[in-house]
């Protein structure tokens, strides 16, 4: 909440009761609770009514406006009897009494702030009537500073909301008031600055647009003051269809036509501090020219807080100059409410006594309503600060620059250049010589800044978040709650800007818990709305880089708001976009340049890899809702979803060779540019590993809008990484979300898909029972649907069920039947390993032979189509075949080679088979210790991918070798 600054509660002490912002009282005895809620709204009622009766029906209407519930009445009287213990308790010199129809708070007049408000406006309007201008404006301002925010900020009432905006409304009346004196004692370039801040938080207000007006017209700055005129035109037009009022457009007019009526009464005050400093050029002994000392520098803050390093480098990069001869540039890059601002204007506290003493210069760049500023403006304001007349200050730029340059050459001058947009705008606002010195902040890069040093400012730790919100709301109350302030600077990212709001609000409600506000964060579609307190706005300050990007980009920006996965890919933009460019990451650069999306890491082929803030996030989401339409959203996330299916698709293929074990879908895949490919697939099952997240969250995202096509190709073409890592519970989720789906669509295909995979997976959890309806009702849909490959692996895996059972005969009945199906549907690797599984039974049966033969065909085809996986699975069959013909040590040597392919891949499941079958191997040796030893990796292995059920076998064949457990083994 602004106030005419400088003046903050002076000449006013601090009333029992403040309504001026949210509702405190105080006591004797400190700071008295008052609950949120009910009672809250009955004190407020009672102390805007102060020596007054409030009637029981009000208050009634206050809390409850439209449906009071029969106990209204009691629970009012419950409420003034906890108020009346806690300002007895808190020694508040009032007291409430009962009145035949309501109730009365009595206490001295002076009790609220809103009476010390009253009372100030009265005789500061007593003194304006009297002459004495200043002091009516020194009166005004200590008025005020008595806000501390909205009047009754958070309490809840409907009612009590209309005499609060009364009482705002006295407030900004206030304000004008001690503008338009300031502006009749010739004050206007004091006020400027101030008059810039009040019309960008209050764009409607016309009267104070016509003060700045006025007060830039009587500065030199016509243009300006035309400037603002016509923007508050096209807002007014914009929002209520109005033009300015007559006031307004005649001093527009006036302006135009320089109306001699608008000069100011008197001579203007000076501006700036004046000091005495002898030049060289002064002959001895002449009198010293008043030479200006310009104080610019906005106000430092008393809660600062940083990272340990940035503050000394950064007072370093800046004073260099004076040291070395060259001017020093030093740049402060950040993003929205990362405290950019914040950092550079203590930095410059700290070094303007003891290295800048000749003045320090400041702008704001982004200017008033976020319309950047022209250079030539910013000279123009630097000149009039270091004393030049406005009828002096040349029009050129490239003049104004010179005259800059020349008049601070052999000065130490400090320049803050605050929120620069480009390079252009800093440039000529640079000083010629080393002897001053330039602080930047900016959202962009900046980089064709010349010598200039980058200090990068990142969010806060999770330590200094918590340091800051000590610091604001003391460390007590932080301490008290560690693991709830830990959970709220999670939730805002470490954004200080987002700390400084959450310890306003905390101050502000000392009876608030730390974990209440964490809960009320907690709901994303509300984040933003709670994170404002006073003028500081998370949302206003990401809103401030989202309206500079071009409007593609802005486009984009919202369309990222669908990436539900907390690392974002570089060609996801494009996907999103449809754009086929082959450089899909320039997409995203303008936003990186705009501090809106971050780069997390770098991927293996070396391309970037990004992410959003939370709270960007959040943000963007809600620009996606506002400004993309459904459908375009649907598109936008089929363009997506059917990014990540392709390339998962892909790396399926890379490790099968082909296309093999999965059944065909129809969704439509987008199709990353071909380099991109490669550079993500150089290790397929790394690269599922590694957007894993990503590819589990576009299940869900597809499931979401409808798109079961695509959800269930997606779900059952992820089994290729929860296989091979052993991941059954994403497994089972992805395959859940994909079912429900698929079942709302009517898609019988994908229902067959989907059932059939979640047989597998009981298969693969030792759930022998529970997989057999999955794969009877999958397989009799795939043959209504004449779906071989579906056929194929439903066979499969029936069969393993018969083997599980002991019917040897029935399971290789089924492997026959599945093989048939997948030659048909030319899978070779489905029938690779069915040839695998049947060579199993045969060699069980003594029939080495023909279990020789199938293996055989088997690994010729893996090795065909370069299958890695399917190789070791059917050399462990070998080595299987070699333990039943007795050849134990020849056994060992395949298990070996086995175990490193596996170890090479990162297969764990097939690690955990083959560590046991070396085990095995090695008891037949009466290699009892190394026996051992594979058998407790193979449990550990199998415990960790959540096969208990195999586990458990390992440990019991640990008992038959030891004659005991072995403990602990895992």
């Amino acid at each position: 909440m602004e106030h005419l600054a400088g003046h903050e509660g002076s000449g006013a002490a601090a009333a029992p009761f403040r309504v001026l912002g949210p509702l405190e009282v105080s006591g004797d005895r400190g700071t008295v609770s008052v609950a949120s809620g009910r009672q809250e709204t009955v004190l407020g009622a009672l102390v805007l009514e102060l020596n007054r009766v409030v009637e029981t029906a009000y208050l009634v209407d206050a809390i409850w406006a439209h449906h009071p519930p029969k106990t209204a009445r009691a629970q009012v009287q419950i409420c003034i009897s906890r108020l009346r213990k806690a300002l007895s308790a808190g020694g508040v010199d009032a007291i409430i009494e009962t009145r035949a129809r309501g109730y009365v708070l009595r206490a001295p007049e002076d009790a609220t702030d809103v009476g010390t408000f009253r009372r100030l406006v009265t005789e500061a309007h007593a003194l304006a009537r009297d002459g004495r201008k200043m002091p009516a404006v020194q009166t005004l301002r200590t008025a005020t500073a008595l806000w501390r925010g909205r009047c009754l900020a958070g309490v809840p009432s409907e009612v009590l909301a209309g005499t609060a905006a009364q009482l705002d409304e006295s407030r900004l009346e206030a304000i004008e008031t001690a503008m338009r004196l300031l502006l009749e004692l010739g004050r206007h370039e004091h006020v400027v600055g101030e008059l810039m801040q009040l019309v960008a938080n209050h764009p409607l207000r016309e009267r104070l647009r016509g003060h700045l007006m006025l007060a830039l017209y009587r500065s030199g700055r016509q243009a300006e003051a035309l400037d603002v005129y016509h923007q508050g035109r096209a807002l007014l037009t914009e929002e209520l269809g109005l033009d300015p009022g007559r006031e307004l457009r005649d001093l527009a007019q006036a302006i135009l036509t320089d109306d001699p009526a608008l000069a100011p009464d008197g001579e203007p005050e000076p501006r700036a501090e004046v000091t005495h400093v002898p030049q060289p050029e002064q002959e001895p002994g002449a009198d010293p020219e008043p030479v200006v000392v310009p104080r610019q520098l906005p106000p430092d803050i008393g809660d600062f807080v940083a990272d340990d390093t940035i503050v000394p480098a950064l007072c370093a990069a800046v004073t260099e100059g004076q040291v070395k001869g060259p001017l020093s540039v030093a740049l402060v890059l950040g993003g929205p409410g990362v405290g950019k601002s914040t950092l550079a204007t203590h930095v410059a506290h700290r070094l303007a006594a003891e290295h800048f003493p000749d003045g320090q210069l400041y702008c704001d760049l982004r200017g008033l309503g976020g319309q950047p500023v022209d250079p030539a403006q910013a000279l123009g304001r630097f000149l009039r600060a270091l004393g030049v007349p406005g009828e002096d200050i040349p029009h050129a730029l490239d003049e104004c620059a010179e005259m800059y340059r020349s008049l601070i050459a052999d000065r130490r001058i400090l320049v803050l250049l605050d929120d620069a947009v480009s390079e252009s705008q800093v440039l000529p606002l640079l000083p010629g010589t080393g002897s001053s010195a330039v602080l930047v902040t900016s959202r962009g890069l900046l980089t064709a800044l010349p010598g200039a040093q980058r200090f990068d400012v990142t969010p806060l730790s999770t330590e200094r978040s918590l340091h800051l919100l000590g610091r604001i709301i003391g460390e007590r109350r932080v301490e008290a709650e560690t693991e709830a302030a830990r959970a709220l600077a999670r939730l805002v990212g470490g954004l200080p800007l987002a700390l400084r709001i959450v310890g306003a609000r905390l101050a502000a409600r000392p009876h608030w818990s730390l974990a209440s506000l964490w809960n009320r964060l907690e709901n994303e579609h509300r984040r933003l709305d709670e994170l404002a307190h006073g003028e500081l706005s998370v949302r206003a300050s990401l809103s401030r880089s989202h309206a500079g990007l071009a409007a593609a980009d802005r486009h984009l920006l919202c369309l990222l708001g669908l990436a539900e996965g907390t690392v974002i890919p570089g060609w996801l933009g494009a996907a999103l976009v449809d754009d086929r460019t082959p450089c899909p990451t320039d997409l995203l650069e303008p936003l990186v340049d705009m501090r809106l999306l971050d780069i997390t890491a770098m991927d293996p082929g070396g391309e970037p890899r990004y992410g959003l803030s939370p709270l960007a996030r959040t943000f963007t989401r809600e620009r996606l809702a506002a400004e993309i339409p459904e459908a375009e959203r649907v598109a936008a996330v089929r363009r997506m979803v059917g990014g990540w299916l392709a390339l998962a698709g892909r790396a399926h293929e890379k490790i099968y060779g082909g296309a093999y074990t999965l059944v065909p879908g129809r969704a439509e895949r987008w199709h990353p540019p071909e380099d991109v490919v490669q550079r993500c697939l150089p290790d397929p099952l790394g690269w599922l590993e590694s957007e894993q997240g990503n590819l589990v969250s576009a299940v869900e995202l597809a499931a979401r809008f409808g798109l079961d096509e695509l959800c269930w190709e997606l779900a059952t073409t992820l089994v290729t990484l929860f296989e091979a890592r052993g991941c059954p519970d994403l497994w089972e989720h992805t395959h859940r979300v994909a079912l429900a789906a698929v079942q709302e669509a009517g898609n019988e295909r994908g229902q067959a898909a989907v059932l059939g995979s979640l047989g597998t997976l009981h298969l693969y959890r030792g759930e022998y029972e529970a997989a057999g309806p999955y794969l009877s009702a999958a397989l009799g849909m795939f043959e209504r649907l004449g779906e071989m490959s579906g056929q194929a692996l439903c066979l499969r895996d029936l069969a393993r069920i018969e083997r599980h059972h002991g019917d040897d005969d029935r399971a290789m009945a089924l492997y026959e039947s599945a093989e048939r199906d997948f030659v048909r549907a030319e899978d070779v690797i489905g029938r690779a390993c069915v040839l695998g599984e049947m060579a199993h039974i045969t060699m069980r049966r003594g029939d080495f032979t023909r279990a020789r033969s199938h293996l055989d065909v088997a690994l010729g085809i893996c090795r065909s189509t370069g299958f890695d996986r399917g190789q070791a699975l059917v050399l462990r069959r070998m080595g299987q075949l070699l333990m039943h013909q007795q050849q134990s040590e020849a056994a060992e040597r395949t298990f070996l080679e086995v175990l490193a392919m596996v170890e090479a891949s990162g297969d764990l499941v097939g690690e955990g088979y083959v560590l046991h079958d070396l085990g095995r191997v090695n008891v037949d040796l009466r290699h009892v210790e190394r026996a051992v030893e594979y058998y407790s990796r193979s449990a550990r292995i199998r415990e960790r991918i959540l096969d208990h059920g195999g586990a458990a076998a390992v440990r019991a064949d640990i008992v038959a070798v030891l004659g005991r457990p072995m403990t602990p083994v895992g």
